[in-house]
């Protein structure tokens, strides 16, 4: 059985948002065309204390986007954004809902990032999704959303390492491109790990 997991697609991460993935609207109608094609569907979403660890606003002389090592990791310093219970952390609004199995939480710890759906940047805290989905009989996973070259790249490593089957929907995911090429990077770096990269014309 197929499972469809959608990856951060959240105010903060569409064009006006804090943390803004460039034409990262663009995948909501998209996405909502795909969702019925799969009988089960997840979501992540970035849920930040207002103190974590990520945001060079908590780190006062650290330019934007410079990296530090937080907790033993390098860390790439961030707006503030998706902080929880705030608007820019909520879901969409353009997504339609009403598919949506369960929507898992991550990056809730500040002392640690969490880019990927289903741990933290160091491994030590999982998000329930992995064993959610073996509980619901999924064989393979989709992946798509924001952003190609973060939130999506670590989620796909992290299902080829737990087993998963799995297939990144290109088309329906967009980049920060803070260098230009680092979403093909990103989609190239999938398809090494073993990921299939597709279009959504091949996957609906």
């Amino acid at each position: 059985m197929r499972a469809l997991i959608l990856v951060d697609i959240q105010n903060d991460f569409l064009p006006g948002g804090a943390l803004a993935v460039p034409r990262g609207d663009e995948i909501i109608s998209v996405v909502n065309r795909l969702i019925p094609g799969f009988p089960v569907v997840a979501a992540s979403r970035d849920w930040h204390p207002p103190d974590h660890g990520s945001f060079a606003a908590n780190h006062p002389g650290q330019a934007l986007y410079s990296v530090i090592e937080l907790n033993g990791l390098p860390q790439k310093l961030w707006p503030v954004h998706c902080v929880q219970h705030t608007p820019g952390a909520d879901l969409a609004a353009a997504l339609d809902p009403s598919r949506l199995d369960r929507v898992f939480l991550k990056g809730v710890d500040p002392a640690i990032d969490s880019y990927s759906a289903f741990f933290d940047n160091a491994r030590r805290r999982a998000t329930g999704l992995h064993e959610w989905l073996a509980g619901r009989g999924v064989s393979e996973v989709f992946v798509c959303g924001l952003a190609t070259d973060y939130c999506v790249r670590f989620t796909v490593l992290d299902a080829i390492e737990l087993g998963w089957p799995t297939t990144v929907i290109a088309d329906a995911c967009r980049g920060l491109e803070a260098q230009p090429g680092d979403s093909a990077r990103a989609l190239e770096t999938m398809r090494q790990a073993g990921a299939r990269v597709r279009q959504v014309m091949e996957v609906s």
